[in-house]
């Protein structure tokens, strides 16, 4: 059976704890074995390495060098890492070895909770099979991010909130290798009642059985 870890915390309005059980009732019903926590320390276990797949949901915070040298370890040598939203892209930003290895940060939202577009880009890929470009309102997330990832959905700005935005074409949903482990990553899941949005669901799901291993 694979095994899933969830590791939840920070930044209370991203509503992690909730978000986290929304997760893990997902990987449950895809034959997971799943552990939630709030302990950034299982990060740094011996036993990460022996897991599928690895779900932070964590907005900025704090941790110690070590857990993460650990989890980099562990992608590297095949177990696979997903998150949404502020997880992976804003999860402790202090710790450059982490996005490295996640491919992505956070960097602003303009207009703050906004309408805006997602544009499919890769409608033959399974993770987007037979979801066509669909609107969303949340925050769309301005983000640094590596050369080398997959985008598979695109958000374009308008510039309407922010005149230096405009005409940039933002990745929203990519995939990437890290090593020997795979890598998903999707923007989109501001608050958890943004997880009734079809589209938004499906995506994560799929993301996260892609990137396990």
């Amino acid at each position: 059976m694979r095994k899933a870890l969830i590791v939840w915390g920070g930044w209370a309005g991203h509503e992690p704890e909730k978000g986290a059980r929304i997760v893990e009732g997902m990987l449950l019903e895809d034959g997971f074995e799943v552990e939630v926590t709030s302990d950034y320390q299982a990060l740094g276990r011996p036993d990460l390495r022996e897991l599928s797949l690895i779900v932070p949901v964590i907005t900025s915070d704090k941790i110690a060098r070590e857990p993460i040298d650990n989890l980099v370890a562990a992608v590297r040598g095949g177990v696979g890492l997903a998150g949404y939203h502020g997880g992976l892209a804003t999860s402790f930003r202090d710790m450059v070895n982490f996005h490295y290895l996640t491919g992505v940060q956070w960097v602003q939202h303009p207009g703050d909770i906004v309408d805006f577009r997602v544009h499919v880009e890769k409608p033959f890929d399974p993770i987007m099979a037979g979801i066509g470009d669909f609107d969303y309102r949340s925050e769309q997330y301005y983000l640094h991010f590596d050369p080398s990832v997959d985008v598979l959905a695109t958000t374009l700005f308008t510039g309407e909130h922010d005149p230096v935005t405009t005409g940039i074409k933002m990745p929203v949903v990519f995939k990437r290798q890290f090593g020997s482990g795979r890598i998903f990553y999707t923007a989109l899941g501001h608050v958890t009642a943004e997880f009734e949005n079809r589209e938004m669901r499906t995506i994560l799901r799929r993301g996260l059985n892609w990137a396990a291993r």
